[in-house]
This record gives C-alpha cells, structure tokens and sequence, in this order.
C-alpha cells in the first residue's frame, strides 16, 4: 500500500534522526519483550537499514529491524545485506510485519504525497505500533524530512494516540538561520509556513532569538543554538533539555505548530 517514491538515499544520511531515536526512545526498546523497529521505505538502497539496527543495538542489543519497501526490486537488491537481527520485506504502508513494531521510521516518504493524505497514513502507521501499557507510552512512528547529505532534518514523532513533537535537527556550523529549515519541513508542516500559521510564528521567533543570540557567535554556533533556544523556551513550549539542544536540536511540542483548521 502507497506509491514507489524516487529512493534517494546515502549512507549516513539519518544519523540525526537515528540518535534522537536512540537516545528517546531506548528505554522503551529495552523494555519492549521482543522490539522490532522498522524501515519503511528504506530507498533505491539499504544503507539506512543497516545503521539503524547498528545505532538500535548500541542501546537496546535485542532489537531487531525490518527494512520494508514497496518496490519489488529494492528488496531484492538489498538481500545480500540480511544478517541476523536484519531482513528486508516487500511492503507498504500496512507495514508486513506479524509484531507490532516497537519503531517506525518513515523519512523522505511523505515528502512525495499530497499534504491531504498525511493524516490518513498517519492513522494508518500508529494503528501498527505497540499499543501503550501500564508500563510504556508504547510504539513510537518517526516521519520526517531531511536533505541529501543529513545536515538538516525535521521530523514529527508521533505515539499510538497521535503527533506527540516536531524536532528540528541541524549541523550548527552550516546554518545561517534556523528559518532555513523550513525547506525540510515534513509534509503536514511544510505547505503551512504562511502568515497565520503557528509554524510561521515559530519560526519567526526562533530567527528573532537567533538574531538576538549573535554576540554567543564569538563563542561557537553551539553556544549561540544554546543561548538562542533557552529564549526561544521562554514563549513556545520546548520538550527536551540542554543535552540534546547541545546536539543541535530542539523538539517542541506537536500542539503549539499543528495546521490551524
């Protein structure tokens, strides 16, 4: 179910992504019984697969990965990169695994939608996740966008009950301004960062911050994304801390930039 998209990919193109995965969502992999996290949509080849489970299994040893792609002849290439904790499935988005996965990470596939279908795959994904217990939030779906080479990313996190944050990830020695981006916005995201929308307003504000920030460039691009998302706290309601912030991160809560309407 969905649609062959380019497959653009390069090799540690996610790392981003993969690290905040693994530092957010770690404990809930180790907790998982037997945590399966999958690829969807790994791409034209399986590079991002094979890190994932390399960044997974630094900090849950027993989780294993399934990359899924809906062009027949991508699963076929990427055979000869199964190993164990490693395979490959031909699929969409009804995600043909038999668990339900711990992980979904879905990155550069929305991008070639219709914003109109975001919600409906949305749905779909986080219906397939590892239901919430007592003891877990459960099953986490990561989708989002990202530039060729990995220097800019932002993605929406999203829980069994729905979109939970958006982080915006950069390299901080080649950003300008936080505004730039803005071209990597997911789907949902992208198409609203007109007047009106909260989007735009954050993103304004965080430009405003940043200016404010400028004497903290004699110190580093680092200790000016500190100083600047410390302010950027003060209006708009930032969910993380100093140590991923120090990562060139910051992640804020889904319900302050949700589509108005």
């Amino acid at each position: 179910m969905g649609t062959v998209t380019r497959g653009t990919t390069n090799p540690n193109r996610l790392r981003r992504m993969d690290r905040w995965i693994a530092a957010v969502h770690g404990a809930e992999l180790r907790r998982a019984e037997d945590p399966v996290a999958v690829d969807l949509g790994y791409g034209a080849a399986p590079w991002t697969a094979v890190e994932l489970l390399h960044r997974l299994r630094a900090v849950a040893p027993r989780t294993r990965v399934v990359g899924v792609e809906i062009d027949p002849e991508r699963v076929a290439g990427a055979a000869p990169y199964a190993r164990e904790g490693l395979v490959f499935r031909h699929g969409g988005f009804e995600v043909p695994v038999t668990r339900r996965p711990a992980l979904i990470r879905a990155a550069n596939v929305l991008r070639q939608y219709d914003e109109s279908e975001v919600a409906a795959v949305w749905r779909r994904l986080c219906a397939r996740l590892a239901p919430a217990t007592e003891h877990s939030r459960g099953g986490l779906l990561v989708e989002g966008t990202c530039d060729e080479i990995g220097r800019r990313h932002v993605w929406v996190a999203l829980g069994p009950e729905g979109p939970r944050t958006v982080t915006f990830a950069t390299r901080l020695g080649s950003l300008e301004r936080p505004s730039d981006l803005a071209e990597r916005l997911p789907k949902a995201l992208i198409h609203r960062n007109v007047p009106g929308e909260p989007v735009h307003a954050f993103l304004r504000d965080f430009d405003r911050a940043w200016a404010a920030a400028a004497p903290y460039a004699s110190y580093g691009a680092r200790q000016r994304w500190l100083r600047t998302v410390r302010d950027l706290a003060a209006d708009w309601p930032v969910a993380d801390g100093p140590a991923r912030w120090r990562q060139g991160e910051v992640t804020v809560r889904w319900a302050a930039l949700a589509p108005r309407g």
